[in-house]
């Protein structure tokens, strides 16, 4: 690891340490829950103004998620594409935008790996078991969180400790040989309060090429995850808090083959992941609270190597360095001003970039139902100059039950390190594209919410534009060229049911049109998609959960269909006391024989069972 690296990692456990000694909890000293952190003015969801889908502890554990990629394809309008379970390289797409750009957030740093070819996150190692929330933004979220937000943001919130003194540990074992652990520790005091968290997991897997095409090699996995957060109150309301979450995967993959479906077939590859993502925080309150100012200092690195048949083939490291300021102003009851200013450095095989921002958010309540928010930000990237993206939303509630909501927003993305330096020496090219620019994109939503009275339904209805320009692709005349242009639209439902005290339905459902700037659909990418959840907790130790699944057909890079597909799963939990539950899943039910890339598999019938401990 890097100075770097060692530096947040030192910081984080020295906060811990204190907060260790402490053996009674004041909760006003502590971060309490916000609904939506993601709008950087702690709005609530009747508040934010754009389509904000949030994924609680509580669903996670419902629906037994182990890995994130998962969980965020729950929220309407994602799409996740990846070559194969158990590690294989997944993304994560909003509203057609690419996976790109999606920015992805782990306590507030950005963990998008500059050494991949557009700087996308890949999903496939990030487990579940130090998650307290993710919230997933749609849109162009730049004016909020940068220039990689062109379309749309995943913010994951690592967990944080709970009243009192204790912990969990838990222990599960499923097919293909699956064994998943974890045990944590935390507590909380009026000096501080601390979380340690470790997990891992091991499967024999399955091929990553379709066993149906003749592929039999299965593929292993395995991973450790380390989560540990830490925070000191300080005098005058002030608190320092650090976190850090460390992951360590490996898994096998297939080989590119020019006979097999999809160009993939059996062969001996294998990769390895490092990621590492730190922060360290300082919160201080002036004028009586009116002036809430955060300093924060996050450092993320991601590091790859690929293995041929025992021999490394390919390995890249890229790591990022953040320095933010937010100041947030309440003028009044009704106006409140976030203000601020962040640098982002970038290195990656030697090349370094960075950006600076000045940001600027303002939220006025006219009146008690109705919530303006207005945004400019300014970034200033050091090879293409100044950049200014504007957002505003609207949230009105004319009564109770009801909220009208509507945003547009404008977002950027500079091209990656690898887009810049790239030379196409087999297009006759001696130097990377000089002409390249960053990527721009435009768009609204507007939207309904309702909620019953006895708080027992509850119902949405989405409809979005979105237009992205300088679209950036690989072309073999200039290398990677701003040659593309996307222009998405769609309509994103949802809506539940208490039909019982204990039995609960709720459901989802996107339809999403997305096509380049010739009329052409976009591939990977189901014209329809939804959710169905059947939620049921009676009196006494057992809950569970149905969860139905359906991605609708869609458009191969080859210019063939992939088949749409249904897939169920079951989850359980049986109680047996205050400290110990026994839990369960099924994974595909019915056995759906289905893709999600052309030529990858996907798991069969499945499941695994578990047992939790709490201390």
């Amino acid at each position: 690891m890097s100075y770097k690296t060692a530096l947040l990692s030192a910081a984080a456990l020295g906060i811990v340490l204190p907060g260790f000694a402490q053996d009674s909890d004041s909760e006003e000293n502590r971060l309490g829950p916000v609904i939506v952190e993601g709008s950087r003015l702690n709005q609530t969801a009747t508040e934010v103004g754009s389509s904000v889908n949030i994924i609680s502890q509580e669903d996670l554990e419902k629906l037994d998620f182990d890995f994130a990629v998962d969980a965020v394809a729950s929220a309407p309008g994602v799409t996740i594409n990846q070559n194969g379970a158990f590690g294989g390289a997944a993304s994560v797409r909003i509203r057609g935008a690419s996976t790109d750009q999606t920015l992805v957030l782990i306590d507030g740093v950005a963990v998008n790996d500059p050494s991949a070819v557009g700087g996308a996150y890949d999903f496939g190692f990030l487990d579940t078991s130090s998650i307290e929330r993710i919230e997933v933004l749609k849109g162009p979220q730049s004016t909020l969180w940068g220039a990689d937000a062109i379309g749309g943001v995943v913010s994951i919130t690592t967990k944080t400790p709970e009243e009192g003194f204790g912990g969990q540990a838990f222990a599960e074992y499923g097919s293909f040989n699956t064994v998943r652990g974890g045990v944590s520790l935390e507590g909380a005091g009026d000096a501080g309060d601390f979380r340690l968290g470790a997990s891992g997991i091991s499967s024999d897997g399955i091929s990553k090429a379709d066993e149906d095409n003749g592929n039999t090699e299965d593929d292993g996995y395995e991973s450790t995850t380390l989560s540990v957060r830490g925070g000191l109150n300080l005098p005058a309301g002030a608190r320092l808090e650090a976190t850090t979450l460390w992951t360590d995967a490996e898994a096998d993959y297939d080989s590119f083959s020019a006979t097999g479906e999809g160009s993939v077939g059996d062969g001996d590859e294998m990769t390895k992941n490092e990621t590492l993502a730190s922060t360290v925080s300082l919160k201080a309150p002036l004028f009586d609270g009116r002036l809430e100012n955060l300093v924060q200092l996050g450092y993320s690195d991601i590091s790859r190597e690929s293995f041929a048949n025992g021999a490394p083939s390919f390995s890249a490291e890229g790591d990022r360095l953040l320095y933010r300021y937010q100041g947030t102003l309440d003028i009044d009851e009704r106006n409140t001003l976030a203000f601020g200013a962040e640098r982002e450095e970038t290195s990656s095989g030697g090349e370094e970039s960075s950006i600076d921002s000045l940001f600027a958010l303002y939220e006025v309540k006219p009146v008690d139902t109705l919530t303006l928010t207005g945004g400019v930000r300014m970034d200033d990237h050091e090879t293409f100059g100044s950049e200014t993206t504007g957002r505003v939303a609207a949230a009105w509630n004319p009564t109770g039950q009801v909220t009208l909501r509507s945003s547009w927003a404008q977002g950027f993305k500079a091209p990656s390190i690898y887009q810049l330096t790239y030379i196409c020496t087999f297009c006759g090219l001696t130097e990377p594209n000089a002409d390249l620019q960053p990527e721009t994109s435009e768009a609204f939503d507007v939207g309904i919410d309702w909620r019953s009275g006895d708080g027992r339904a509850e119902a949405g209805i989405t409809y979005f534009d979105q237009e992205t320009e300088n679209m950036i692709d690989f072309s073999f005349s200039a290398g990677y060229d701003n040659i593309a242009l996307v222009n998405s639209q769609g309509i994103e439902l949802y809506g539940g049911y208490a039909l019982t005290d204990w039995l609960n339905v709720s459901a989802n459902y996107a339809w999403l049109d997305a096509e380049d700037g010739d009329g052409n659909e976009l591939s990977r990418l189901p014209e329809q998609s939804g959710d169905v959840t059947v939620s049921l907790d009676p009196d006494g130790p057992f809950s569970g959960a149905v969860l139905v699944r359906y991605n609708g057909d869609e458009a191969n890079t080859d210019g063939t269909t992939l088949d749409g597909w249904t897939r169920v799963d079951l989850t359980g939990r049986y109680t047996l006391n205050d400290g110990v539950e026994l839990y369960g899943r099924v994974e595909n039910l019915f056995d759906e024989d289905y893709q999600q890339i052309l030529g990858y598999g996907t798991p069969g019938l499945s499941g695994s069972v578990g047992i939790r401990l709490r201390y």
